[in-house]
Formats: structure tokens, sequence, C-alpha cells
């Protein structure tokens, strides 16, 4: 049995991290204790040319080491599985991405791992874009054996907590929220957003908040309160709540996310997250606030952007990266040098890219991206 204490401190350590990046090292060392291993990363790994890039590491293991295992041995688009890199938030070991007899012939395990001690490493995409993709990582030690389905199930329950806390650190960042600009630095956020108290009440929501309410359909103001249009819901965001406002609330593991349904069937999530502890006090201060709701389209947690483009256009892996890295990083030579092939390699591709998606210039398609579009941020 997991212990539940044990996780909801952690899951708040995470959101803390979201807001404060320099508290990374040390979540992640916890992370890495919770999952099972010496260490963890939170990096990134570029298509192409592009090699990788350690965002934030816990300690323990060589940086270079972590480069290596992440160029050598995570590759997310393989010919065979037709996939745009991997699916968001799935675990992955070692064996899911290379036969791990064959990993243990690799030059990287006999000259960095093993000497290490490393046998395994898991990982999960938590964003991603044309020309690479953002991770987190915990690596295992021989102690600790390969990758098992307890160190995958213990990565799925924070997975989804450390891919919101740095979606929710870059579209707040606390200097700003320390400042007078606090509720411009909202209004950036593309999502509804709202502060409120212990009871429910409203006390500031941002531009996106404001249309929500003044549609009253799946969430509206009551008295000054946030109320649900369901029932269920509404009494879960309450708890939720009350309970950020006790000064036990950490960002527990109940009444983080809840559905919301609007009348026409269109499906919202609402994220709870406590200001009641450790630097997000800071964001809420001045409100009284004791937490903040993100309201958003429930695609973003289903099926990610990229996916809902190949899908509407029946794009190949290679046209839909094209077309990111088009949006992404510029004409053709610059998308050539970002994804590692020839310029008339690109030029094949946009033509097809012309003619499935009915775009006849660089802006229609760049247009065509932002329409799919669903982020946090604007």
């Amino acid at each position: 049995m997991l212990d539940a204490d044990r996780l909801s401190a952690l899951i708040g350590k995470i959101y803390d991290a979201g807001l404060a990046p320099e508290l990374w090292p040390n979540v992640l060392r916890s992370i890495a204790e919770f999952v099972g291993g010496p260490a963890a990363a939170l990096l990134s790994r570029g298509t192409g040319n592009r090699g990788s890039d350690i965002c934030h590491d816990s300690g323990g293991i060589d940086p270079h080491c972590i480069r290596r295992y992440v160029d050598t041995c995570i590759k997310f688009d393989p010919p065979p599985s037709g996939k745009f890199f991997a699916d968001l938030e799935q675990p992955l070991a070692t064996a899911d991405l290379i036969p791990y007899d064959e990993f243990l012939q690799t030059r990287f395990y006999r000259e960095c791992a093993q000497p290490r001690g490393l046998v395994d490493a898991i990982t999960a995409v938590l964003d991603k874009t044309a020309t690479g993709v953002a991770m987190l990582g915990v690596f295992r030690h021989k102690h600790d054996g390969v990758v098992d389905d307890a160190a995958r199930r213990r990565m799925r329950l924070i997975l989804p907590h450390v891919r919101r806390a740095v979606g929710i650190g870059k579209a707040v960042d606390l200097t700003s929220a320390e400042s007078a600009t606090f509720a411009d630095t909202f209004d950036g956020i593309a999502a509804g957003m709202f502060l409120v108290d212990a009871c429910g009440r409203i006390m500031h929501a941002n531009t996106v908040g404001q249309a929500i309410l003044a549609a009253r359909d799946f969430l509206s103001a009551g008295g000054g309160r946030l109320v649900a249009g369901d029932s269920t819901t509404d009494r879960q965001l309450r708890d939720a709540f009350s309970v950020a406002g006790s000064r036990c609330g950490n960002g527990g593991i109940a009444g983080t996310a809840l559905p919301l349904i609007a009348r026409d069937g269109a499906r919202h999530v609402a994220h709870v997250l406590p200001l009641t502890s450790g630097r997000r006090r800071r964001a809420g201060r001045g409100y009284a606030a004791v937490a903040a709701l993100f309201v958003h389209m429930a695609a973003l947690d289903a099926s990610s952007p990229p996916e809902v483009i190949a899908k509407s256009y029946r794009l190949t892996p290679t046209e839909l990266r094209v077309l990111l890295a088009v949006v992404e990083v510029g004409g053709a030579p610059e998308v050539a040098a970002a994804l590692g092939i020839a310029d008339s390699t690109v030029k094949t591709h946009l033509r097809r890219l012309y003619e499935k998606t009915g775009a006849r210039r660089h802006a229609d398609l760049v247009k065509l991206v932002a329409e799919f579009s669903n982020r946090l941020v604007r």
C-alpha cells in the first residue's frame, strides 16, 4: 500500500517547484526516492541535429551520462510506430524502447551506465513540439532492479502533477505574481482562472474566467461563490476549497482534477491548486485566496493538438513534424536544419501539406496550427 500522506506531501512540493524553479533539485530527489531510483531529471530532447538539455536534476549522476542516455536510447518516433513521439504521461522503460539484451550491448551501457551501477530508467513525455520533447526521467540502480509494475504505478501517480506544475510555472511567473501586475499576468492565461477563499467565494477571475461565468453553463457565480452546474462536482469543489483553507491543505490526492460538462456535451477539466503551502502562499495573499482554480477544455489532457491535427488532415508523422517545425522555426532551410533532413525533402512535404490542408502560404499553416492549440498559456 502506498503512503497517502507521503504522496500528498510530494504533490504539494511538486506544485511549489512549479512556481519556484530553484526547488526542483530537492523535489526531484524526492521523486526519485518515491518512484525508486538514485536520481531523477527534468530534461528536453531535440530532434534532428538538436541534442538533449537537462533543465533540472537531483544530482547523484553525471549530467553527461543523462544526456547520453537520452540521445542514445530514447527514440520516440521509430518508423514502425507511425506515431508522433510518445503518448503524454506514458511511463517508458528502456525495454519499451529497445530490446533489453541489445541495450546491454550498447556502448552507452558499457561505458556510462554499467560503471555507475545503472541498469534502467523510466521516462515519460510531459510536452512535445515539432523540434523536441520535455521529459521526466527516473534512473534505476542495480539495487533497485529494472523498471517493474510498482515503479510504473508510482510514476503514473505523479506525472499529471509534474506536467501540470511545469505548465502552471510557465503561465504564472512568481515575480509578476508579487507585483502590481499580478492581475495582468492572470489575464495572459488562456485557461479560465479563479482565485477563491475557503468558502469558494470568488476573489478574482481572469478574462477567460469572467467569460465562463457570464455563460452560466457548467460554472456560475451564486451569491459571490463559485458554483458548478453538476451537484456532485460542486460538492467536490467545496471540499477541495475547504481542504485548501485548512493548515494541512497541500495539494493532495483528492479534488486536484475534476470533470466539468457543458450543456452541449463539451468536456472541461478543473484543476485545484492550493495556495496555502510554501511559495504558493504569496500568490494568493493579496486576494485572501486559498486556492486557484484552472479550467480548460478536456482535450488538453487527452489528444495533444499535434495528434488532433494529424487525424483531421490525415497527415503522416513526417508531414506533421514538418508542419509544426514550420510554425516553430520558420522556412524550409531552418526546418531542414532543425529536423536533420534535406531542403528538398522539406519542400516535398510542404507541397503535400498545402494539398491536404488547403493552405496556400506559410501564414495559413501558422493560423491552422494556432486554431488547434489549446494550451494553458496564450
